[in-house]
């Protein structure tokens, strides 16, 4: 039986998108589809920082994919997330080019006019409500990525480089046997490498 499960993304975080590749993988060894889904990082930090040109740049990407999933479906969300993902990570391109919303659209078949959801606060209540669906399950201490799997929900794994093939199934599978053990919390050490894209 395909088991189902949810992932929390925001397309401004390298580790996200390292496990994002990682759980493409694992869908192709495992028996598992996933739903994608928008969380904020600019959502989750308003309270701890001033609302700068970055901010306002990050919760402009996010109100894109909100109103993109609400005009043509959730299925937009993964190809969008990808050519957005490639851009920003895979060619470096970071926060600060806003042409990659707009190469992003171009590439995934979507109207331009979607860029002007990036200076509406008209998706920003859809946009907390998808946020808070994935970020309530595992508490505000963690960021993105976030995947809840048959009741369970956990940040991460955040790894590098993403595991490809039976590797990515392995992780997969022990990720799943502690996330499903009652009373576990947090396993964690200091990262020593930034995330590489391959």
């Amino acid at each position: 039986m395909t088991a189902s499960a949810d992932f929390w993304f925001d397309p401004a975080c390298p580790w996200a998108w390292m496990t994002s590749r990682w759980m493409l993988e694992v869908e192709q060894v495992r028996d598992v589809t996933t739903t994608w889904h928008v969380m904020s990082l600019a959502v989750l930090n308003e309270d701890r920082r001033e609302h700068d040109a970055d901010w306002l740049r990050l919760l402009g990407r996010v109100r894109v994919l909100i109103a993109a999933e609400q005009a043509h479906g959730n299925e937009v969300l993964l190809p969008l997330y990808t050519a957005l993902g490639r851009r920003i990570h895979n060619e470096g391109r970071g926060g600060k080019d806003d042409a990659v919303l707009v190469e992003a659209l171009e590439e995934v078949g979507l109207p331009a006019s979607l860029i002007e959801a990036a200076d509406t606060d008209r998706y920003d209540d859809a946009l907390r409500k998808s946020h808070h669906a994935g970020m309530d399950q595992v508490g505000m201490e963690v960021g993105t990525p976030v995947i809840a799997v048959e009741g369970t929900a956990f940040f991460g794994p955040v790894v590098t480089p993403a595991p490809k093939g039976e590797a990515a199934g392995k992780l997969w599978d022990g990720v799943r046997l502690v996330a499903g053990t009652e009373g576990f919390f947090e396993i964690k050490r200091t990262r020593d490498r930034g995330p590489i894209f391959d």
